[in-house]
This record gives structure tokens, C-alpha cells and sequence, in this order.
């Protein structure tokens, strides 16, 4: 009997879960652990920001789900992984502290045969002086966080609705930011849904971002070829913002959020204020904050994870130049070279190099977008790191291990401009593969066949379809697994 723990219920943990359980046999355990009670499909957040859709939608509870399909379920935080056992004990081991009122405190040790790291990233609102909901900006980094935007949104749109000329502003929250994408988003729905309103006139809309150009999207942009022409995101982006009427502010880092003001400093090391009536920044991502010890009790939290918090994999940390970095330097196996039977599918991973092109500020400011690896390379991961699993554990650990590079991976996104079936939109956009391989692609890095980029009113009705199809396919239905991730 084999024992799988995976630490995370997000699109990577609650993937690998399923398939797991649908392809073992019942001698064998999956075992989810998560602080969370309900899933969260997370793309569809920015339509719960201004109030298009309630948070009973976006979010279902795990638990039901896990009894169904015959899945261990402790509600808890992972804290402490022992690799290596105990000098007790010499089965590897996390231990997890629950995360239940009743319980809230109580710690357990879970043993272990492989051990799925899928806990995602730490919201880290702390890097950014009065950064957050708890601060003076708002987020729709989880549902809670969307529904209290949107309460805030309509508070918005009532003084707009009064005649009071209002600063809106959007983006990310700190130079290192990942997820623009959603920022995105979350800008052209509000542009969107003010139009609606009939009181974008009253609004001043505000775009802060840590990408270097618009259109960069933490993959260093992309290069999209139509009936023979070929344009940059950034020029495409460009023209949106500008039909839109929405400013730009590009390589920002924001050093502080007071109440109705931002301060920032911009690559060219320059330092500035930006005033604001309703602003919705991101946070930066970090690990969950492990800590990992030997069987002797020495802590080899080092070991296992990288200085951000994410889990060291089969990648190049070498620390070379950006210069000399190569598609060949991101993981395959999403294993942990220290230990193999330590997986780290989706944003729990850490990544060898940005995708964009590093920049520092002359005052040695980090303003450069991290590495996005949610949705779609997640869900592809995870099903990766299942099925190796799952053949160590029928065929033997010497089983050939399943790969899912992020430089041999293409990527779709689907990104919101404005909800509604007859008047929405949505700018959706395909790239192969997400990391740039110059090699094989030596003009732009990546497949023109397979990198486009198109917006309309057929864009927001297969984000519409998606949002159903893959909370189907998370509620583990009939046939869920014939849906791709």
C-alpha cells in the first residue's frame, strides 16, 4: 500500500488529487490537506470584484467532494516537512496544523510514501507598506477578498452616480509581482461595467504596473502573426488602452499605499505619487513558508526550498546570467533532486529565471514581473506529477518519470474584458511554448503557428463556457476527466 499527501486543494492539489484516486486502487491513500474548506475557481474572481457575479459561484466546499471519491480530507496548514523521518520514526512525515475552529492549534503527523507540494503562494501583502484589504488597497486574490471589493466597487459607482469626479487605480502592488494578467482584467471589466453604468466620464482610470510594456504579461511579451503580418502584445495591448482611455503607468514599484495615495518609484529611479479614490493592487507571491528538518533534527529547510519560500525542482538554479539561460534550465519532472518522491507542480515551484527580461532600478530596485505559472500549466503539472506517481507506485520507483516542461508547454489564456453575452469581450491568447526557447524559435522565441491573440465578443463567451466547464470538471462529475486541463 502506497501513501500519497498532497498539501494544497488549489488547481494543482485538487488535480493531482483526483486523478490519483480515479487511477489507484482503494489499497492505496491520496490525502488533501488544505486550510481551506471550499475550492475557488480564481479566474472568475474579477467578475465577482464588480459585482457581475455573487461568491457563492466562483466556490464550492471540498469536503462533500473528498468523502465522494474516497479522499482523505484534513483541513489544516501544512507547517513541517521530515524528509527523512525522525529518529522515532523513519517514515518521511509532514506534520499539519488544523485550521478548524474547533480544533484551531491541534497538531497531527501525516507519513508518507510521496509528498505533492501544491500549496500555491502566500499572498504576500506584507511587502508592500499598507498593501491589502487589511491595509488601504483591495485585492481579488481570493473570493472574500472580490466580494469586499465589490461592496467597495458600488460604493464607486454611487458617488460617480452623484456627480464626484473619482481616481480609479489598478494593477500590481510591488516591483515583483506576478499575475498581470489578472490586473488586467480586473481594469477593463471595471472600465467595462462604468461604461455601463453610464458614468466612466466621471472616471479617471489608472493602470500601475511592474511590467516594463504593456503587453509583457510576465512572459516577455509575445509575437502574434495574422494573414501575414506580424505585431507585438505590446502593440496590440497598447491599442486597447488607448480605445479604452485607460493611462498607463509602467515599470512601477509601489513602495507604499497610504489611504488615497500610492507611492512608487519608477525604473529610471525617479520616486512619485499617484492619488486615488478606488484602488485594486496585487500582492507579490511567496512560498507557504515550510520549514523541512533531517532525521537528526537539523533544519534542511535550505535544502528543499529556494530563499522565496517555493520548493527547489529539477531546474538550473545556478544563478548564471539571464543572458545564458536556456529552455533546457526549467524543470521537467517537478521533483525535488533531494528528494524524489518531493513534488512541486503549479506555483509552488520555484523558477529557475524570470521570463522577462530582468531590470533594476538605479537605486537596485527589483522591477521586474515574476514568472506566472497558474491555470493551465498548473493543471497540465499536476497531471504530470500524477502520472509518475502513479506508475512508481504500480510499476516500481524506477518507473520513467512523465515531463511537462514550461519551455516545451503551449498556453492558452482567456482574458476578461467586460462580462455580458451580447456587449462583453475578452482578449484570448495562445502562446507555444510559455518559456521562450531561442533555438528552436530563433526569430521571437516562440511558434508563430502557435501564438495568437485576438479580442471580441466570441473571447467572453468561451471564458463564459469555461468558468462552467471547469468547475464541472473540479466537482469530479461524470466524465470530468475527459475535459482538458
Amino acid at each position: 500500500m502506497a501513501r500519497v499527501v498532497i498539501l494544497g486543494a488549489g488547481v494543482a492539489g485538487h488535480t493531482a488529487a483526483l486523478h490519483l484516486r480515479r487511477w489507484l486502487g482503494k489499497e492505496h491513500d491520496v490525502v488533501v490537506v488544505t486550510p481551506n474548506s471550499t475550492w475557488n475557481w480564481i479566474p472568475s474572481n474579477i467578475w465577482v470584484g464588480v459585482g457581475k457575479m455573487p461568491e457563492s459561484k466562483v466556490v464550492f466546499p471540498l469536503a462533500p467532494i473528498y468523502r465522494r471519491k474516497g479522499i482523505e480530507f484534513h483541513q489544516a496548514f501544512a507547517t513541517t516537512i521530515f524528509p527523512e523521518g525522525t529518529a522515532e520514526d523513519s517514515s518521511p512525515q509532514v506534520e499539519i496544523r488544523s485550521s478548524l475552529p474547533a480544533e484551531k492549534g491541534r497538531t497531527e503527523r501525516l507519513a508518507y510514501d510521496y509528498l505533492i507540494n501544491a500549496t500555491g503562494p502566500k499572498l504576500n501583502f506584507g511587502a508592500t507598506e499598507g498593501l491589502g484589504p487589511e491595509g488601504n488597497s483591495l485585492s481579488v486574490c481570493t473570493a472574500s477578498h472580490a466580494t469586499q471589493t465589490a461592496r467597495e466597487f458600488e460604493a464607486l459607482i454611487e458617488r460617480l452616480a452623484s456627480g464626484r469626479r473619482q481616481t480609479v487605480v489598478i494593477g500590481t502592488g510591488h516591483g515583483m509581482c506576478t499575475c498581470e494578467g489578472a490586473a488586467f482584467e480586473y481594469a477593463f471589466n471595471v472600465e467595462h461595467e462604468l461604461r455601463e453604468r453610464g458614468v466612466r466620464d466621471k472616471a479617471e482610470l489608472v493602470y500601475l504596473t511592474n511590467e516594463y510594456e504593456l503587453g509583457d504579461f510576465g512572459v516577455g511579451g509575445m509575437s502574434f502573426t495574422q494573414q501575414g503580418f506580424t505585431t507585438s502584445s505590446k502593440t496590440w495591448t497598447e491599442s486597447l488602452f488607448r480605445e479604452r482611455e485607460v493611462r498607463a503607468i509602467t515599470g512601477a514599484h509601489v513602495q507604499k499605499v497610504d489611504p488615497g495615495v500610492i507611492h512608487y518609484e519608477h525604473l529610471d529611479g525617479t520616486e512619485h505619487t499617484q492619488d486615488f479614490d478606488f484602488a485594486m493592487l496585487l500582492p507579490p507571491f511567496r512560498g507557504a513558508g515550510l520549514t523541512a528538518y533531517d532525521r537528526e533534527g537539523a533544519d534542511i529547510t535550505d535544502t528543499l526550498f529556494a530563499p522565496s519560500g517555493f520548493l527547489k525542482v529539477d531546474a538550473d538554479y545556478s544563478g548564471k546570467p539571464y543572458e545564458q539561460w536556456s529552455a533546457e534550465d526549467w524543470p521537467t519532472t517537478y521533483a525535488n533532486p533531494t528528494y524524489p518522491n518531493i513534488f512541486a507542480p503549479g506555483i509552488a515551484f520555484a523558477p529557475p529565471h524570470p521570463i522577462s527580461v530582468p531590470r533594476t532600478s538605479p537605486n537596485g530596485t527589483v522591477i521586474t514581473p515574476a514568472p506566472p505559472r497558474t491555470g493551465m500549466p498548473s493543471g497540465i503539472q499536476a497531471r504530470t506529477v500524477a502520472s509518475t506517481i502513479r506508475d512508481r507506485i504500480e510499476k516500481g520507483a524506477d518507473a520513467r518519470p512523465h515531463t511537462a516542461s514550461m519551455a516545451r508547454m503551449g498556453a492558452a489564456c482567456v482574458a476578461s474584458a467586460g462580462t455580458g453575452m451580447r456587449r462583453g469581450s475578452a482578449a484570448a491568447m495562445t502562446m507555444f511554448p510559455v518559456v521562450p526557447d531561442r533555438v528552436a524559435y530563433p526569430l521571437t522565441g516562440r511558434d508563430t503557428k502557435g501564438t495568437s491573440g485576438e479580442i471580441g465578443l466570441a473571447g467572453h463567451w468561451i471564458k463564459a463556457a469555461l468558468h462552467y466547464l471547469f468547475l464541472y470538471k473540479a466537482k469530479a462529475r461524470p466524465l470530468w476527466f475527459l475535459i482538458p486541463e
